[in-house]
């Protein structure tokens, strides 16, 4: 069997390499590229890209963004696009020129757009498109095509959608440590 590479495509775009905290994982098959920060305890997940080439991507700890989901930005208006810590993004999401305020948790293959904020405890459901300029409030559940707001989220899907972004944290470190050639054991305690 063929190992596996430690980490996907990191690349520099017109000199600008991204910067990536040590113990971040960069799944094989994902792609940075350009302006992109990427802090403590992030996973990125197989097929990722990340292209900061118009503008900069900033992440902050422990954000998992989850099997192809897609991070871009903008020539125009807000234009950079900027992720808090402890947030949760859903396999093949599309998160585009906007602000996910720390503990957001975007649903599996929703698409946020320019300019929008998901602040801190707030959902954007899965397959949800929120356009342009919308504000999804703490608390907050957003769904549909275009989202709109559905209901205020209970205290147990706000505690399990937290526990998402710890879950995931451990579970990247383990999968760096594997790749790197360890067990993953010394995260499993984490």
């Amino acid at each position: 069997m063929t190992p596996m590479p430690a980490t996907g495509i990191i690349m520099p775009y017109r000199g600008v390499m991204p910067r990536i905290a040590a113990d971040a994982l960069i799944a094989p098959g994902a792609v940075v590229a350009g302006d992109v920060e990427i802090g403590p305890g992030c996973s990125i997940w197989f097929q990722c890209v990340l292209r900061a080439d118009v503008n900069h991507i900033i992440i902050g700890a422990r954000v998992n963004l989850q099997d192809g989901t897609i991070v871009h930005v903008s020539r125009r208006g807000h234009g950079e696009t900027r992720i808090g810590d402890d947030v949760s993004v859903g396999h093949r999401a599309i998160i585009h020129s906007c602000v996910l305020e720390s503990r957001a948790f975007v649903g599996m293959g929703a698409t946020v757009m320019d300019g929008c904020v998901v602040e801190g405890d707030g959902m954007v459901a899965a397959g949800a498109l929120l356009t342009p300029n919308k504000r999804v409030k703490t608390g907050e559940l957003w769904g549909g095509s275009p989202a709109r707001f559905m209901r205020a989220l209970t205290p147990d899907e706000i505690a399990r959608n937290r526990d998402t972004a710890r879950h995931y944290s451990v579970m990247g470190g383990e999968y760096r440590a594997t790749l790197l050639g360890g067990t993953g054991a010394e995260r499993m305690s984490a």
